[in-house]
């Protein structure tokens, strides 16, 4: 399916020694680098309204991540290496394109994929940018900010407990408000703070179904497990990836050197990262929508702003420097709700 991109963007096919897969660029040739990773069942499409109003002097290049829209096929998430896939073709990218440095910016999963980053390659970037993202020990099942598992063996985060009927709707290229689940109610009501629907909304969910989906892909496979909520995180997919039981040294984001200054940007009413989030088992348990709940001090749910928080704070602790900027009345994506907003403050960092 090919989606529609705004004037100002180009697309191009580009083939790294890692991946081929579609890259969208804008800016002049010869600007200073920005790489933009997109989040979990979404692409490079939902930056376009960023890519086209960065400042002059910029170069955007957005790439569709592996496991989405027109990456290849065959490239498939290696769960058990966490954002390892994805961080190595990031770094992949910038060197197939001649970049030593770039500024970077992620939202959601691309902003898991940053800590990554910053773990393995910190001196490759000028600043990071954080847009509501993943927490840096991963989602689900860690129970308080430092990001201590709820269960050995992770059970509640991982592919398992993904919705059947979102998978099924996006399989089918869903583009009705049918369903609760279908993905444009989704975007409308989880995504995004209500009722604000995107101009460009039919290409944000086309972006959603070009998902690719599988026990290799979205959501993977998964685990039985002994333990509440009884599924365990596999080893293949985007969304086995955020597993904390693959999430890394996460201690390494704040000892690494050097520190490029990181911009914290969220959304006040964000759903999907949040101390409650909707997805979340121990908030869904909580809220007796998920059977069997052991209760709060055996499975609470996961303190994702404070888990961020408290890294950011350690990472400026030992010589970093960050800035946490609240984007009001906005979800997940505030890049697309409050673009002009968005760039009052992204601007100048990256300037």
């Amino acid at each position: 399916m090919s989606i529609p991109t705004m004037a100002g963007v180009t697309a191009k096919t580009v083939t790294t020694e890692r991946i081929t897969t579609r890259v969208l660029f804008s800016g002049p040739g010869d600007g200073t680098p920005v790489l933009f990773l997109h989040g979990n069942v979404s692409l490079a499409t939902w930056w376009e309204d960023i890519l086209v109003s960065l400042p002059d002097g910029f170069r955007g290049i957005a790439p569709d991540q592996r496991g989405f829209g027109e990456a290849d096929i065959e490239a498939k998430v290696d769960a058990t290496r966490g954002m390892g896939d994805f961080s190595d073709d990031a770094l992949a990218l910038l060197d197939h394109l001649g970049y030593e440095k770039a500024h970077i910016i992620g939202n959601s999963l691309g902003g898991m994929v940053i800590w990554r980053l910053l773990m393995e390659a910190s001196e490759r970037f000028l600043t990071a940018t954080l847009v509501d993202p993943g927490s840096p020990f991963g989602f689900g099942s860690t129970r308080d900010v430092e990001g201590t598992p709820t269960t050995p063996d992770f059970a509640g985060s991982g592919g398992g407990l993904s919705n059947p009927e979102l998978i099924q709707r996006l399989k089918d290229g869903d583009l009705s408000t049918d369903s609760d689940f279908s993905p444009r109610s989704a975007l409308r009501t989880l995504l995004v703070k209500p009722p604000f629907i995107s101009e460009r909304e039919d290409e944000l969910v086309m972006s959603m179904n070009s998902t690719h989906l599988g026990e290799q892909d979205i959501p993977g496979d998964a685990e039985q497990s002994a333990n509440w909520p009884h599924m365990a995180p596999g080893k293949w997919g985007a969304t086995n990836a955020t597993s904390p039981k693959y999430a890394g040294d996460v201690n390494s984001i704040y000892q690494c050197d050097p520190k490029p200054n990181i911009l914290w940007i969220r959304g006040s009413h964000d759903l999907v990262v949040s101390d409650v989030a909707a997805s979340d088992p121990g908030f869904l348990g909580r809220m007796g929508l998920l059977p069997g709940w052991p209760g709060e001090e055996d499975y609470p749910p996961q303190p994702m702003i404070g888990q961020t928080r408290n890294i950011l704070e350690k990472y400026a602790a030992a010589g970093g420097e960050f800035e946490e900027v609240v984007i009001e009345d906005t979800g997940h994506v505030p890049f697309i709700e409050k673009p002009d907003e968005f760039n009052e403050v992204f601007h100048p960092h990256i300037k």
